[in-house]
């Protein structure tokens, strides 16, 4: 039997952009909502510069909805990664984002070529993870 989803504003992570949650779970599936390199403690701050600096920014911002939810990386099971400059950026992103998993525990991942993002960011980046039953 399934339960009623939970809807989840994390009070650490950045100020979503639009109308939206942190977080939603249904059945211990756990769908973060897509993190913009905006800084979690200044919502009218710049976006880092260059897409190396926006996608840690982003990770980290996912980290703290994680942990908001109590989990971690380790329960991430898919990923979607948009780009706005995919030729020019991939490979940068890609050496930024291996760093957060374990080369042995990569989730499944989608990487997106997009032509605009909120805030003229240049990546943005969304989970799905798994509560351990």
């Amino acid at each position: 039997m399934s339960s009623s989803p939970a809807f989840w504003m994390i009070p650490s992570a950045p100020t979503p952009v639009g109308p939206f949650s942190h977080a939603t779970e249904a059945d211990g599936w756990v769908f973060l909502t897509g993190q913009m390199p905006t800084s979690p403690t200044d919502d009218s701050a710049p976006l880092p510069d260059g897409v190396v600096a926006q996608t840690q920014r982003v990770m980290d911002n996912l980290v703290l909805v994680l942990e908001g939810v109590g989990l971690g990386l380790q329960h991430v099971v898919a990923v979607r990664i948009f780009l706005t400059e995919f030729k020019r950026d991939y490979a940068a992103m890609n050496e930024t984002y291996r760093a957060y998993f374990p080369a042995d525990a990569l989730p499944a991942r989608t990487c997106i070529g997009v032509t605009a993002l909120a805030r003229e960011a240049l990546v943005e980046i969304d989970f799905i993870a798994k509560r351990p039953d």
